[in-house]
């Protein structure tokens, strides 16, 4: 059923059979699974042989060949069950990850070994082993239908969607990156692609760039001289102009500061002086209007010549402070002006100092490849690299919408999804099993088959409501009571998934469920298939009540199923002789003929 581990037990089956094979019957089909046994040494195979066909007879020995493997086999057999595509509900506070549950998830309620099948503590297959039990409860509501077909199909479509997301996403973050960094990537390859000759473009508008390296991107290798120092003596050349002018600019600006500090403190100073010159104008004045001198004689007038060079120097200091006062504006307005082209000159000197480290990297790339047209195709192959992944603003909007719409739709359903009612189903699903098990103990003789019992999903056992107290199965005694509530809960799985049309197989194999009716387990096996000695040595009614619940089960409460029972005890009753596929087992016959081992 797709399992590569090899448990067939060591001895003379595994040492005499190379091959093993089951038939499996579907509705209208017949699959054939056959595994040859592992290499010597070692303890597991993956390869198979699967065959179809409406009905399949067992393969000669020379026509067993692989052509599949255990993966190949589960997924076949996972889709002819009718198993849905799902993934189970693991909460996102778990540690574990959620996984899809196929017909490997089926074993659970197929097999009840000898060491099991009376077991207090274990109830299905393989439940003891580590981390089984929490496989159990997750696939549970998959395989017995309490989580919904339609609830898959959206959960698919979500996983779908959200991994378009992330993509596109990816996508939509590469193309907002490039599209911020293909300005100066671009400037970066035309000073590339001018420095090893595949360009001689002057002067390119930042709208052109792209244009123009798409030209640059259809050049051909043509003889071109190897010496190219010119473009980086320019370059520098050109980086000394501008770093000269820079500074010429800013001494200007520094003699314009310095010059209106000067004036501001000749303001001052001047200010003062022609407040104190200007007292003269209080002087008193004779009749003619003339100034007269203050404690003087009445004729003596302003007409002196320490006079006269007093009201000139007081009008040569009023025209100077008018001097001042309407160049002030014409010098601020200068140092914003010249500022403005010192940041003007910045801008073009760090442009420059690109170009000629890109230049010279060019340089280097020509000395290194060992040919200008070397280095030029290099660059040219940068170019196309640059092109092909270059972005337009068309692209971008495009991939924004397509994010819009995912997210917008990827919302719509987390949110149908989030109304999912699996839980109440789960506990309809449990509920329904529950009811029949019940009836199934009673008529087995279990001891406390006249209590409601239920299956508990979450310790998986088989639980009794008491009026006083709850009893679980660990809590109960006799290995007859045991096998009751194994059979009990085990009938009642399969008679619910049968009836619900679930995704599980209609066959149950029981390993030895009488040995708990004899007394000993060596008088058990001594029985070797005779009626007679099953007759003395049984309690008749109980093993009788036993075998005929199972007939009848596949008779009347799952017509068609199928139960496999190896068995030492032997009936005379009539329908259970026709229920025998073989004679019971001697020395001959057996399992491995004898003619095997003797070759």
């Amino acid at each position: 059923m797709g399992r590569s581990t090899f448990n067939v037990p060591d001895g003379v089956i595994e040492e005499n059979v190379s091959w093993y094979a089951v038939i499996y019957q579907f509705e209208g089909e017949q699959v054939l699974v056959a595994k040859p046994a592992p290499k010597t040494g070692a303890t597991e195979c993956s390869t198979a042989m699967v065959k179809r066909g409406k009905n399949l007879p067992f393969p000669l020995f020379d026509d067993l060949q692989v052509n599949d493997n255990d993966t190949g086999v589960e997924a076949l057999l996972s889709r002819l069950l009718g198993i849905p595509e799902n993934t189970t509900d693991v909460s996102m506070e778990h540690s574990r990850v959620s996984f899809d549950a196929n017909v490997k998830h089926t074993h659970y309620y197929l097999f009840q070994k000898q060491g099991f099948v009376a077991s207090k503590d274990q109830l299905l297959y393989r439940q003891n082993e580590d981390h089984q039990p929490q496989s159990i409860r997750d696939t549970f509501p998959i395989l017995f239908g309490a989580a919904s077909v339609e609830k898959f199909k959206l959960t698919a479509e979500l996983r779908s969607l959200q991994r378009q997301s992330r993509i596109n996403q990816k996508s939509l973050d590469q193309a907002k990156l490039d599209v911020e960094q293909s300005t100066d990537k671009s400037l970066s390859l035309l000073s590339e692609a001018r420095s090893v000759g595949v360009l001689d473009v002057s002067e390119v508008d930042e709208h052109s760039v792209i244009e123009v390296l798409q030209r640059a991107s259809e050049w051909r290798p043509t003889p071109v001289p190897e010496e190219d120092g010119s473009r980086i003596a320019s370059l520098e050349q050109e980086l000394v102009n501008l770093r000269e002018d820079r500074r010429s600019i800013r001494k200007q600006i520094d003699s314009a500061k310095k010059f209106a500090l000067r004036a501001s403190d000749f303001e001052f100073e001047a200010g003062e002086q022609r407040d104190r010159l200007a007292s003269i104008g209080a002087l008193p004045r004779r009749e003619d209007g003339s100034w007269q001198w203050p404690f003087a004689s009445k004729d003596l007038g302003l007409d002196t010549p320490v006079a006269q060079t007093l009201l000139k120097e007081l009008e040569s200091l009023d025209d100077e402070m008018k001097a001042i006062e309407t160049e002030k504006p014409h010098l601020e307005a200068f140092v914003i002006e010249k500022e403005a082209e010192v940041d003007r000159l910045s801008q073009t000197i760090i442009t420059k100092e690109e170009e000629l480290a890109a230049a010279i990297s060019a340089n280097e790339q020509i000395a290194e490849l060992g040919s200008r047209n070397t280095a030029a195709a290099r660059v040219v192959g940068r170019i196309s690299l640059f092109l092909e992944n270059f972005v337009t603003d068309e692209e971008l909007y495009k991939l924004e919408g397509v994010q819009s719409r995912l997210r917008n739709r990827i919302a719509a359903l987390e949110r149908q999804i989030g109304r999912d009612d699996t839980q109440e189903r789960l506990l309809s699903v449990i509920n329904g099993i529950s009811s029949m098990i019940s009836g199934y103990v009673t008529e087995l003789g279990g001891e406390f088959g006249h209590f409601p019992a239920r299956f508990d999903l979450r310790n998986l056992t088989i639980v009794f409501d008491r009026p006083d107290r709850l009893t679980y199965m660990e809590r109960t005694g006799g290995g007859e009571n045991h096998l009751a509530y194994h059979l009990g809960a085990l009938l009642s799985l399969h008679r619910f998934a049968s009836q619900g049309d679930h995704p599980i197989p209609r066959f149950l194999m029981i390993d030895q469920p009488s040995q708990v009716y004899f007394p000993s387990e060596e008088i058990y096996e001594a029985l070797g298939g005779s009626i007679e000695k099953t007759e003395s040595d049984a309690d008749m009614e109980t093993v009788r009540r036993l075998f005929r619940l199972l007939y009848d089960y596949t008779q009347e409460h799952v017509p068609g199923f199928q139960i496999i029972v190896t068995e030492h005890a032997n009936l005379r009753d009539d329908w259970f002789q026709k229920a025998l596929v073989e004679d019971p087992w001697t020395k001959p016959p057996a399992l491995v003929p004898e003619e095997w081992i003797q070759q």
